[in-house]
């Protein structure tokens, strides 16, 4: 018999936030969905909040944790949480998930790429956080101390930003320090339907600071991985759809849900990425997309002042497929160029 679920809505005040969560997501309910909105603000003026859904199923099982938005005019991964939320059937769920569906509320709704327009700071860049930080320190603190701690497995999901152009691809670092949660970060990234696999080297210490989500996950011992899909700022139903789709392979494969689509039948394993970074300002041109291969010295772009007088030249600095690149022509010291990744044997 079909069993609606329970629908709960709070609105948590941060100073209360740490209780107030874990109240609700030890909650001994079943076939549940709750909303939480967890209130910020910070000594300069600034407030917020992030939006929580906890999803409880049937049975006892793993908590997984979907976080989108994490920048805000990222479009694709918010718009699939919504799809999502709508989709997942508590009485066919096993275990917890946990939905973050924007991160970063005020970066979404001024439509302002990579930061927080209140402080300043990019969420993607602030983790551990700090607890009596800017907004976006408090809301990486939260994130970090509240959220990641119960999560058996953390997914973090972006895309191209509004200047960037991005191949679709799951993600993973390979920590052979924790080889059981890595193995289990390849093996749902093999399943996710996602033809491309990249894998990244691990190589901070215990008490460095991570800066990005999921790897302040990997740094705290858990199973976490990273969907990359969707470009130029635009909501593309190819790309939403795909990752509402990886979502549910993954569950599949932890046994949580049963909506699965399997493997990508041809899936491309990259493991060695290199970066071109730019040194002038100026205006940028391309014949290259996201999604082309390359060769080693193939000139893959160039940037020209106002008056159209070339400044620099960029290179391949290796045969490879391109990642992501930089697709708008305004471009800036130490903006990145593009990243074009390749297979390298162990």
């Amino acid at each position: 018999m079909y069993r609606i679920p329970f629908l709960f809505f709070f609105v948590i005040q941060s100073g209360f936030s740490q209780n107030a969560f874990h109240k609700a997501f030890n909650s001994k309910s079943k076939s549940i969905k709750q909303n939480i909105r967890v209130e910020f603000s910070d000594d300069m003026g600034n407030s917020g909040h992030l939006p929580i859904s906890i999803i409880k199923g049937n049975t006892e099982g793993p908590v997984f944790t979907i976080v989108a938005g994490v920048h805000g005019y990222e479009y694709p991964p918010i718009v699939a949480m919504q799809k999502l939320l709508k989709h997942i059937k508590t009485e066919k769920l096993n275990g917890t998930l946990i939905i973050i569906p924007i991160a970063n509320i005020a970066s979404f709704f001024k439509r302002t790429p990579f930061i927080n327009p209140q402080d300043q700071k990019n969420l993607n860049n602030a983790f551990p956080g700090k607890k009596e930080g800017s907004i976006t320190e408090k809301i990486a603190f939260f994130i970090s101390t509240n959220i990641i701690p119960v999560s058996d497995v953390f997914l973090d999901v972006h895309g191209g930003d509004a200047c960037e152009d991005l191949m679709p691809f799951v993600c993973y670092y390979n920590n052979t320090k924790k080889p059981d949660q890595t193995a289990l970060a390849k093996k749902l990234s093999d399943n996710s339907g996602f033809q491309y696999v990249v894998s990244y080297p691990y190589t901070i210490s215990e008490t460095e600071p991570a800066k990005y989500a999921f790897k302040q996950a990997v740094q705290d011992g858990k199973t976490a991985l990273s969907i990359e899909c969707g470009k130029l700022g635009n909501v593309q139903k190819e790309n939403v759809d795909m990752i509402k789709q990886g979502v549910l392979n993954m569950l599949e494969t932890m046994g949580m849900y049963s909506d699965g689509t399997g493997a990508h039948k041809d899936i491309t394993q990259l493991n060695n990425q290199t970066y071109i970074n730019a040194s002038v300002n100026g205006i940028f041109y391309s014949k290259h997309k996201a999604g082309d291969t390359v060769k080693k010295d193939d000139i893959v772009g160039y940037t020209t002042d106002e008056f159209g007088t070339v400044l620099e030249e960029y290179k391949a600095v290796n045969d490879g497929i391109i990642l992501y690149m930089l697709a708008t022509p305004p471009i800036n010291v130490d903006d990145t160029v593009m990243c074009i990744s390749s297979y390298l044997k162990n």
